[in-house]
């Protein structure tokens, strides 16, 4: 059953999907550890092969983002997880939104978030 029909409908709707990395090994790790890892692969493949999707990559331009956005968040206080510091410099790195439920990419300046 899906959980956040929302969710897919926006997904569906998007023009453009950037997809780095990071979010597709969490994904990955999430589908290993679940119990539908098969039907969850699927649908992943599915959703890669949809023209709107495009995987970018992470590189040395991706790191400069992402050491900022480290060192803005521990001069802050306010630590988050590392995934989300790459995704979030993945995003800035190609001016993009990020589409999240997670409340830890609030905490990075500038970033722009689809809003859930």
């Amino acid at each position: 059953m899906m959980k956040r029909p929302d969710v897919v409908e926006t997904l569906i709707g998007a023009e453009q999907i950037l997809i780095c990395p990071t979010v597709a090994g969490e994904l990955l790790a999430g589908f290993k550890s679940g119990n539908r890892e098969r039907s969850n692969r699927q649908i992943w493949e599915k959703f890669l092969d949809n023209p709107a999707t495009k995987e970018v990559g992470i590189d040395t331009e991706t790191a400069e983002f992402y050491a900022e956005i480290f060192r803005n968040l521990r001069g802050n206080g306010t630590p988050i997880p590392t995934n989300d510091m790459w995704i979030a410099a993945c995003a800035f790195q190609q001016g993009v939104p990020v589409y999240t439920l997670d409340a830890h990419f609030r905490q990075i300046d500038g970033l722009l978030l689809v809003p859930v």
